[in-house]
Order: structure tokens, then sequence, then C-alpha cells
């Protein structure tokens, strides 16, 4: 936990207690002493000994927040952050931050008009090797990328129809976190050029992705699969004038061509939270929609294939 700051915590509502909240943000929220949860909104959970309400709406009218932690599913998360925003409260989103470019584009202006501070979140930037990527890529001639990023829907989403529904974003609510990585450490603007979507029948959103894109002249290619069972698959791979640099366990080891692997423990959300603290404190927003506006793209251009049905 940090010390020596005087400055009074701020009072956080948590909307949402599934997995990822109890997972990542109640532990990083606990670490950190500049926020002090005070108050949850749950149709399905609560914690013992914090203030619990059925939605946002409630919380926000019946207790003194500050600001609040989006942790729901993207569908329905603008109407829910306005609600905050409207209230005069600081907003930090789970990623993806909406279900829709023209709804996170309202956001940042609703936010910039109320005085408040919006926070559009994507926790894999914070993983231990991104930065160093970043940092050894910005001066390099970048040749090829080479994305995979294959996990298992029935684990890490069981049961979650929501997830394949409108709305829901299917294999790419695990890729997303690849193209946040990528739009992280790569020089240049990644344009899409072709995709490729299975899409269950009678689902709406996809189980698997291949996409074709460019980063300047260099190629980019990126496989998503929600269908992977055994060992996960989260890497990126940057051939470049110096060699191949690549990032695996989902950007927490980098390794450097000719060296061993880096890795360090994982402090993605403590990160999160320390960084919307300093926002807070600064007066100042966040809102980078890169990795949505690229999955935005695919959702428009892709060649639709229908496979067979899927349950969990």
């Amino acid at each position: 936990m940090q010390q020596g700051t005087t400055v009074k915590p701020v009072r956080l509502g948590l909307v949402g207690i599934g997995k990822i909240a109890r997972d990542q943000h109640l532990p990083a929220i606990a670490d950190d002493d500049r926020f002090v949860l005070a108050a949850t909104a749950s149709r399905h959970a609560q914690l013992e000994g914090i203030d619990a309400h059925h939605d946002i709406a409630d919380m926000v009218a019946g207790r003194a927040l500050d600001a609040v932690s989006l942790c729901t599913p993207p569908e329905g998360r603008y109407e829910q952050a306005l609600i905050a925003i409207e209230a005069g409260l600081h907003v930090m989103l789970e990623k993806p931050p909406a279900v829709s470019l023209s709804h996170i584009s309202e956001l940042k202006r609703a936010a910039r008009r109320a005085g408040v501070t919006l926070f559009a979140t994507w926790h894999s930037r914070e993983a231990a090797g991104v930065e160093p990527a970043r940092a050894w890529l910005a001066d390099r001639e970048i040749r090829e990328v080479r994305i995979e990023w294959r996990e298992d829907i029935r684990r890490w989403h069981p049961g979650q129809e929501w997830i394949l529904a409108p709305g829901g974003f299917g294999v790419f609510d695990p890729g997303i976190n690849a193209l946040s990585i990528a739009t992280a450490i790569l020089p240049h603007a990644l344009l899409l050029q072709r995709a490729t979507m299975d899409v269950p029948e009678g689902r709406a959103s996809p189980l698997a992705v291949r996409m074709d894109m460019h980063c300047g002249a260099a190629p980019v290619h990126a496989h998503f699969d929600f269908l992977q069972t055994g060992p996960q698959t989260w890497t990126i791979e940057v051939d470049t004038d110096a060699g191949t640099l690549s990032l695996t366990m989902g950007g927490s080891i980098v390794q450097f061509p000719g060296e061993q692997p880096r890795t360090e423990p994982d402090r993605e959300y403590p990160r999160l939270y320390a960084r919307f603290a300093e926002l807070i404190a600064a007066g100042e927003s966040d809102v980078d929609v890169r990795p949505l506006r690229l999955a935005a793209d695919a959702f428009t251009i892709a060649e639709r294939r229908i496979i067979e049905p899927f349950s969990f």
C-alpha cells in the first residue's frame, strides 16, 4: 500500500461484481490508499461491509461518491457512464469502453462539459513488457508483425451468453487487448485491409477473426480464436531491421533479439488505478479509441462466415 499521502481518498463506487471485478479491480482498489471503496451496484452480488445498491442510478442517488469504476459488460455501459458523469463523478471504464465509437465520443464530450475525468482503460497496455517494447521499436524499421491471441471462452467466460450477443464483441473481447498493445508499441498507425469472422449459427458475435492490416509499409497479421483449449496463446512478434521482438503471455514477457526473456510480476490493474488517481488530481481525461476503431472497422468490412452452433 502506498504511504505518505495526506490527500483525502477518492470515494469510489464499483459497478458490476463479476469475475474481472473480484480478480482484478477489488485487489487493486484495496492496495491503493488514494481510493476507498464506498459503494457497489450489482443486480446479482454484493460485498460484505460495503453499501450495496441494485443499479448505478440508485447508488449515485444514495451515496456521497467522487468516482465510479464500471466493470459491467459493454452493452449498457454508455447509459451507466452518463448517469455518473451527469452526477459530477469521475468515471473509469473497463475495456472495451463502449459498444460504439459514437457512444464513447459522446461520453468524452459529456465529461468535458461536466468537468470530470473520463478514463477509457486498456489493461494489457500496463503489462510489464509493453513499455520496454514500445521504446525499443520507436526507431526501428518494422518489417512484419504477427499477432496470435487464442484462448478458451469456456474457461474465461463460463456461461456468459452476453459475450456472443449483439454488443458483446465475441472474440474481440480478448482480441482487443492485442490491438491495444499493438497500437501502443508500433510507431505507425494500424490500418485494416481485410478481415474474416467466423460467427456461430444463431449468434451475433464471432468466435474467430483474422485481420490483415499494415503499419506503414509493413504487413500485420492477427488471428483471434476463442476455442483454444490447453495452453493459451497471447503473443505478438515484430520483425525489424534489428531482429525480432517478441511479447508473450499477454505482454508480460518481452524478449529482444539475442537476449533472454524479461518478465516482471503482474501489475496491470494497480497501474490503471494509479493512472486514474493521477488523471483525477490533474483534472484530465484519457480516452484512446484506436483499438475500438480497429474492431469496429473489422465488423464493417469483414467477410462473415457462419459456422456450426456454439453452446457453453
